[in-house]
């Protein structure tokens, strides 16, 4: 019986490179390989060797055979995907790690940043070089979105947290935490101590609405929510109030699924994962009964990957519709009649691609008419509403209603403005539009894209087009907030590779001043850093109070907290 991959895949192709058919796609040489939802494997040519399965690390892969409940939905995926996409599984050119000549001797590297694609890079630096490492984050502990990101019904999508393990206990590597670069350092006393300097600091800024009222309280960015739920302990424990009935997500992809999915969660069931303390006690006292998706765009643009909403359709105790909508019923039944002539699965519509398949995802769904003026009927339920754009939010010191303005699709495939409105009333109201990077004291930026300026992971100076030299970039701070945890794996060896082509051409400066000298800076600069043994009493904090209440871990949700249990090492 063939294997199939489910929905916690990561994408980091740890699967692909253990599988002795070559029958999961696609791989990281194909095109697709950056912007599918998951990986795929073929059951024609699947050996059943159960590889990809010890070699995954979320435990996404499965005998198809064993999938059970909503799980089974995933067998048909990953055969349709091959229908498809016909593979004749030929293998490509060999690819071998890369290494340094011995007599340019040990790099010292700095990584700025602690989650996957700062994990990925030293992994990389770690596996092929003699380098010695540095480690540098804002915050007393590491993880960057694997800890403050991934919603914590997603506990197993977190286990890739344990292939850094390694990482953070080479002797080669060092750790200072709770220190920033800008503010503690500056990135000419860092590039002074070490021969490359690698950024993956991520996107943490959020995108904007630009109407009225956006700031009033009761309107918060999907990164302050999500934070808020995953105990990041610069957000206040009181920073959500769930006081009101109706909660409105503005946007529609994974992050917005993840919102609407904790906030109607029976909060026993969360209970069990790593959530926040202020949070899981938040959700218990919470009136939340109906939240409502917000789109601007109809169900075909709709950006959550099929696993995340199709796990969402089987919510215990949740019922999901859509909105009653003239062009939103048309989409479906148009992607319903594309699926009905392939060899999907029904009402589930997993076949096909684009437009269609987003659409086709919410067959089956009840159509309801929705009045967001009255108050949410009994049970709880998650409407879907498309084509509407966010004009106003208004209330009486803090957020109670939003406006709406209907919007139809153009020719060109956007959408425009009806001048029909309406008003949802609403006492929360998060805002899912996306990530934005942030300008990084001392390095050149890219407005438009929201990036550090580079060419291929090496930073360059926009004026010039010429490289920063020993300054490298990886993650979203790099390509902007696109692809899941696993995607960090190629772009991290994408620059990890140009910095060692610049080391072998002795391109990268040489520092003039070394390890020590650097320890003896940061102490100076932040006597409270956070060091390996301070990280490791952390997690042992975390993990016996985890122990005692039947939970992975109970995470220390304040700076204070956690430097006061990294000093009862």
């Amino acid at each position: 019986m063939a294997y199939a991959i489910t929905q916690t895949c990561c994408n980091d192709a740890s699967c692909v490179s253990v599988c002795p058919v070559n029958c999961i796609h696609p791989t990281p040489d194909e095109p697709e390989f950056g912007t599918t939802d998951m990986l795929y494997i073929d059951p024609r040519a699947c050996i059943d060797c159960g590889a990809c399965a010890d070699a995954c690390p979320v435990d996404a892969v499965y005998p198809v055979d064993r999938l059970r409940g909503p799980d089974t939905v995933f067998g048909d995926l990953n055969r349709d995907w091959f229908r498809d996409h016909p593979s004749d599984h030929a293998w490509g050119a060999p690819s071998f790690p890369r290494s340094l000549p011995d007599e340019l001797g040990a790099l010292r590297i700095a990584v700025v940043g602690t989650g996957p694609s700062a994990g990925y890079t030293a992994q990389e630096l770690l596996r092929g070089t003699s380098a010695e490492i540095t480690m540098i984050d804002r915050l007393p502990v590491t993880g960057g979105l694997l800890r403050h990101g991934v919603a914590p019904d997603h506990q197993s999508t977190k286990r890739i947290a344990e292939s850094f393990a390694s990482v953070f206990r080479d002797p080669r590597l060092r750790m200072h935490l709770n220190v920033e670069i800008g503010t503690d350092l500056t990135h000419q006393e860092l590039a002074a101590h070490h021969h490359a300097v690698v950024y993956a600091v991520g996107a943490a800024a959020d995108r904007r609405l630009g109407v009225p009222g956006e700031d009033l309280p009761g309107s918060l960015p999907a990164t302050a929510f999500v934070r808020w739920y995953n105990a990041e302990p610069t957000v206040p424990a009181d920073a959500v109030e769930l006081s009101a009935q109706r909660v409105v997500v503005i946007g529609n992809g994974n992050v917005a699924v993840d919102i609407a999915r904790i906030l109607l969660t029976d909060p026993d069931r969360l209970a069990a994962t790593d959530i926040a303390d202020h949070a899981l006690a938040a959700l218990r006292r919470s009136r939340v009964r109906e939240v409502v998706l917000l789109a601007r765009r109809g169900p075909g643009q709709a950006a959550w990957t099929r696993a995340e909403f199709l796990a969402l359709r089987q919510l215990p105790g949740v019922e999901v519709v859509v909105e009653d909508h003239p062009e939103v019923r048309a989409a479906i039944e148009a992607a319903g009649a594309e699926a009905g002539s392939g060899s999907g699965s029904g009402a589930w519509s997993v076949t096909g691609s684009g437009t269609a398949a987003g659409a086709g995802l919410l067959a089956g769904l009840p159509l309801v008419p929705f009045d967001g003026s009255a108050e949410p009927g009994p049970g709880r339920r998650i409407v879907l509403r498309f084509l509407s754009a966010p004009v106003e939010l208004s209330g009486d010191g803090r957020v109670e209603a939003l406006t709406v303005e209907r919007t139809t699709p153009t020719a060109d495939g956007r959408v425009q403005g009806t001048g029909a409105r309406d008003v949802l009333r609403a006492g929360l109201v998060v805002r899912s539009i996306g990530h934005r990077g942030v300008p990084l004291p001392g390095l050149p930026f890219d407005e438009r894209a929201g990036t550090v300026a580079h060419r291929n992971g090496r930073v360059v100076d926009p004026a010039t087009g010429r490289p920063l030299p020993g300054t490298y970039v990886v993650g979203w701070a790099k390509r902007g907030p696109s692809g899941g945890i696993g995607a960090n794996r190629a772009c991290a060896r994408e620059t990890v590779d140009a910095l060692l082509d610049d080391a072998a051409a002795r391109a990268l400066p040489v520092p003039g001043a070394g390890r020590r000298d650097f320890e003896r800076l940061v102490r100076r600069r932040r006597p409270d850093a956070v060091g390996l043994r301070e990280l490791r009493a952390v997690e042992r904090a975390e993990r016996e109070r985890g122990e005692a209440e039947g939970r992975p871990r109970v995470k220390l949700a304040s700076v204070p907290e956690l430097l006061a249990a990294g000093r009862r090492r």
